[in-house]
């Protein structure tokens, strides 16, 4: 370490720099971290350095670097929950950065791959929970598993929102300002990494461990988790219709601008009119239409039963404890709202929008589809 860091692959024989932003300056100070297999060093009077998770480059060897591919045994990882800082400055041209959170996930490919660099993560019953897609570069690489699982389907909204038709929509749709992302916190427990590549697969298994300073227990975890997956599951339900929804309701817009100038068959504007404001009616009760993401819309206007489900969620996964009596029955309620939207949305489809496809058949016109 006097002219540097460097890193052995082959039991000593060649050795490559291992340098990144350490200076070239003697160290003094080594430690490793005995948790999180990260190494410190300290330069004399210059500071110190982190280099986070040695892992692989404790396994690695001339056996491994000679196959195609290779996926390193993982580290624990923690399950850690936010916790607030001391104060501090928002800047501080001294301080270092923090790694990513999650797990850190390394791999070795002897040559650049052709096709892409898949990761799996499956809990201990084989249930696939997150697919990642990582990097593809000859040698080392890492990938972080933020411990979540796969995001859901997003809501995409197909036309203006309600009194606004400045709003423009691009081809991908829109989002609603009301609705986030619901990623659910992988329970604590034993999980299996596999990694697909060159037509080869290759698996180790990774423990995720409960954050030590967190309240609750596993068990309370577990109750945690059965009640986000019904969450989950109804949102997914919601998002469902009114994606179904949004496609019905652009295909109406669509066949409005074609018959604008047609005299002949008025009569078809206005029934795909009275269509689209049933659409409206029922899709009004999943998602507030008239959000701009502009100005106090969120004030102004209710958040309907996919908004407050996505809140629920975050309510119900913010910590390691059970949920509460209070947050079972708003979910109880609102899975109630939901399927009495859903039966809506069914008779809709199967009076309403039959109804209307039988008009355009007759007229020799094409139908309107989920």
């Amino acid at each position: 370490l006097e002219n540097g860091l460097y890193v052995s692959f082959d039991d000593g024989e060649n050795w490559q720099p291992l340098q990144n932003n350490l200076p070239h300056a003697p160290v003094h100070g080594i430690a490793l971290q005995e948790h999180f297999s990260d190494l410190v060093l300290a330069t004399y009077g210059r500071g110190f350095w982190i280099l986070d998770d040695i892992t692989p480059l404790r396994q690695v060897n001339p056996t491994i670097t000679a196959q195609e591919a290779a996926l390193f045994a993982p580290r624990a990882a923690y399950r850690f929950r936010s916790a607030e800082p001391l104060w501090a400055p928002l800047y501080d041209p001294v301080a270092g950065s923090n790694p990513p959170y999650g797990a850190s996930l390394h791999y070795w490919l002897k040559a650049e791959p052709k096709d892409t660099v898949r990761l799996e993560i499956l809990d201990s019953s084989g249930g696939l929970v997150r697919k990642l897609t990582g990097p593809g570069k000859a040698g080392l690489n890492r990938i972080w598993w933020d411990l979540r699982h796969d995001p859901l389907k997003p809501v995409k909204l197909r036309t203006p929102p309600l009194h606004a038709p400045e709003v423009a929509v691009g081809p991908d749709g829109r989002g609603s300002s009301d609705l986030f992302p619901l990623g659910i916190l992988a329970p604590p427990g034993s999980y299996t990494v596999r990694l697909k590549v060159g037509g080869k697969e290759y698996t180790q298994t990774l423990e995720v461990r409960k954050d030590p300073n967190s309240g609750g227990s596993e068990a309370e975890i577990a109750q945690q988790m059965e009640l986000l997956r019904q969450i989950r599951d109804d949102l997914v339900s919601a998002t469902d219709m009114i994606n179904a929804l949004e496609n019905i309701r652009h295909q109406i817009a669509a066949l409005r601008i074609t018959l604008s100038d047609d005299t002949v068959r008025a009569a078809v504007r206005t029934q795909a009119d009275s269509l689209d404001q049933k659409a409206i009616a029922v899709e009004q009760e999943l998602v507030e239409l008239r959000l701009t993401g502009r100005g106090q819309d969120l004030i102004r206007f209710p958040v309907r039963i996919a908004g407050r489900l996505a809140y629920l969620g975050g309510d119900v996964g913010s910590s390691d404890y059970a949920p509460t009596a209070q947050q079972r029955a708003v979910h109880a309620e609102l899975r109630s709202q939901l399927q009495a939207v859903r039966q809506r949305y069914e008779a809709f489809l199967s009076t309403d929008l039959a109804a209307f496809n039988a008009i355009l058949t007759q007229r020799g016109m094409s139908g309107i589809f989920r």
